[in-house]
């Protein structure tokens, strides 16, 4: 974490503020993290520790791009995909056919809670294909692309318990909770494509099927600000960024989906410095999420993990990089709780 004197801290906050698919085709391994690294703080040596305010906030990654967000009493979500199902995405035999899985309910209970707001920042399965099962079986309210709406609709959900936005919202849910909606991309493949694009300007006649049944619909990330002592979280569901929607924002934290090839020019550095070099770096969407959420995480072989973190280190020295696990609830400072 950047000092006291950091030119980018931001007043209010205790600190300083500051794909996803990878298409049919499959890129060569390369190299990652060891696994002694997972799961842990790589703080700067010449870091010192941040002070935010302990109570303000706990999180836990929920693999993919999700996230459980509790402030208090409230739960929100983000691109919560929790019952996990094989495409053949990881065996180089990608199914786009592949039927929609089940929602299990006990996952829900157990990674979910009760949540009073779900953020959607796109519509392909690993980010949408749980939410019309928790949005109906708790009544939360969905943050999302027109797209989102008319699939959720789709499935059942009520329509009054839907918001779509495009980007550029700031939403107040009360109590010093905010949603600042981000207009953002998709990530691309090797050969800049990506699986399922396109929109949706009204529901299906029948509920989707399979996951091609679930376009990508305009991709979004959202800020969120969890009180008036923060933290300021910076959510995205792909790896690439609109850099001047996403300009002037200066979260505490930056969940920084890594990207499974170069194609998009200068990625990383864009992103930190649109952000203006986030206190706290966690890198996420690298998991390999056909595995069960229960167990231990298993890396995307095909994810630089360890290239994202060596730009982090080298474009924005003073941020602390935290590589998340399932298991860990975190405190606002994205520090491990007891």
């Amino acid at each position: 974490m950047s000092d006291d004197t950091n030119k980018n801290q931001r007043t209010g906050h205790g600190y300083a503020r500051r794909s996803m698919l990878r298409g049919a085709a499959l890129g060569a391994a390369l190299p990652l993290l060891p696994a002694a690294a997972h799961a842990r703080d790589l703080t700067p040596d010449h870091a010192p520790a941040p002070a935010p305010d302990p109570g303000s906030a706990s999180l836990r990654w929920l693999g993919t791009a999700g996230w459980r967000i509790d402030v208090g009493s409230r739960t929100v979500l983000f691109d919560p995909y929790l019952t996990r199902f094989r495409t053949g995405l990881f065996e180089k035999a990608f199914d786009p056919a592949t039927k929609i899985a089940e929602t299990d309910a006990g996952l829900v209970r157990e990674f979910a809670g009760s949540p009073e707001l779900i953020l959607v920042s796109h519509s392909h399965w690993d980010h949408i294909a749980d939410v019309p099962y928790i949005a109906k079986a708790t009544g939360a309210r969905v943050v999302g692309t027109e797209t989102t709406f008319h699939l959720l609709v789709a499935f059942g959900v009520d329509p009054l318990q839907i918001s779509v936005v495009k980007g550029g919202e700031v939403l107040d849910f009360g109590d010093g909770l905010t949603v600042e909606v981000v207009a953002s991309l998709h990530s691309r493949n090797k050969k800049h494509s990506y699986f399922a694009p396109g929109t949706l300007t009204a529901p299906p006649a029948t509920a989707p099927a399979t996951i091609s049944d679930l376009p990508e619909g305009d991709t979004l990330a959202f800020q969120v600000t969890t009180g008036a002592r923060g933290p300021a979280l910076f959510l995205m569901g792909a790896s690439d960024v609109a850099e001047r929607q996403a300009e002037g924002l200066r979260p505490d934290v930056a969940m920084v989906a890594v990207p499974s090839s170069s194609s998009t020019h200068r990625y990383v550095p864009r992103l930190l410095r649109a952000l203006g070099s986030p206190g706290v770096v966690v890198p996420v969407h690298w998991d390999h999420f056909e595995t069960p959420l229960r167990g231990p995480v298993r890396p995307d072989p095909t994810m630089d993990l360890a290239g994202v973190i060596a730009q982090v280190r080298r474009d924005s020295p003073g941020s602390r990089i935290v590589v998340p696990d399932y298991r860990t609830v975190y405190g606002a400072d994205m520090r491990p709780r007891a």
